[in-house]
């Protein structure tokens, strides 16, 4: 059994404590937030003791816990990393784990230095679909894959300068919002010392100095086509495409998806789908799955966002941003 805390009170936090009560290896007891109403609230819905309920969010080091997640504003995320690492906690960090490269090559040093546990928040990895669509592309059931198209956006009518999506010093941005999606899904299909090259990037900055659209042309390995759009100006349609030489594979839910979800296949005049179904919902996926890994019993193999795989996330985010 994994004993948890909470640190950030949020939306992504509410998330979390419903779906830890889905799971049987793992339990919320802690929770720290910089908000005496947020910590009373949230104490009181989810039976937390409140002796286990901090206003200072590092007092929960002290705490009788296995793991942090880490569900603040985006420009906490790395001092309160540093600090729980550094304590010996396990630590699931909401994206992005860090507000630029650098910051993240700094956190990967730290992290690799104490032999900790760290993984970024990137749910639909946790999910069996995720494994599915690599099933379907290791059986070549599309054949080799020539283009990987991945969106997600979403239309923001009022761009506000104190929201955290386009607030410069709170993290925000279409990029770091958002951009780790197409990322990570992209980063699925690269094989050992391959590596996303862009050829063309592009899009705008709105008044707050930060982006909220941006598209990325560019190539793995130079031999398969990549097609990735993020933004807060438009309601994408929020899919991945994979087009191979035998056929096309397509994901009309890939970043939330249900308890029961399919991935479609087109080839040969033919299409059909192939469906999915999972015990728990996508964030208690999550926390069952990395539980497992931080307890080390049974762990099935899931392409978690590991230090590693996050580091390589941001880099291509920041050289993505440093196009536009």
């Amino acid at each position: 059994m994994i004993k948890w805390g909470i640190i950030g009170l949020g939306n992504m936090a509410s998330h979390f404590a419903n779906s830890i009560n889905e799971v049987d290896n793992s339990k919320l007891t802690t929770i720290s937030s910089s908000s005496s109403l947020k910590l009373k609230k949230f104490g009181t819905i989810f039976l937390i003791d409140k002796k286990n309920r901090h206003i200072n969010y590092l007092d929960i080091i002290n705490s009788d816990i296995d793991a942090v997640y880490i569900s603040t504003l985006n420009n906490n995320h790395a001092s309160l990393i540093e600090a729980l690492i550094k304590s010996k906690k396990k630590v699931l960090c909401e994206k992005p784990f860090a507000m630029s490269y650098e910051e993240a090559k700094n956190l990967s040093k730290l992290i690799k230095v104490e032999d900790n546990n760290f993984f970024e928040a990137i749910a639909y990895r946790c999910h069996p679909q995720t494994n599915r669509i690599l099933e379907i592309v290791n059986n070549n059931e599309i054949g080799k894959i020539k283009k990987i198209k991945s969106t997600f956006g979403f239309k923001v009518r009022k761009i506000k300068k104190k929201s955290r999506l386009f607030n410069k010093e709170l993290g925000g941005g279409a990029l770091l919002d958002l951009g780790c999606y197409p990322v990570s899904f992209v980063r699925l299909f690269l094989e050992k010392d391959s590596k996303i090259s862009i050829n063309n990037a592009k899009g705008s900055i709105c008044k707050t100095n930060v982006e909220d659209h941006a598209e990325l042309i560019g190539s793995i390995n130079d031999n398969i086509e990549i097609d990735l759009r993020v933004s807060f100006k438009e309601n994408m349609e929020n899919s991945c495409i994979i087009y191979g030489s035998k056929g096309i594979l397509k994901l009309a839910s890939p970043w939330l998806p249900e308890k029961k979800t399919y991935i479609e296949i087109e080839k040969n005049n033919s299409y059909y789908k192939s469906f999915v179904n999972c015990k728990y919902s996508v964030y208690a996926n999550q926390i069952q799955i990395i539980s497992k890994k931080f307890n080390m019993t049974n762990f099935q193999n899931f392409k978690l966002v590991d230090i590693d795989e996050a580091v390589e996330i941001s880099k291509t985010l920041s050289d993505w941003k440093k196009l536009i």
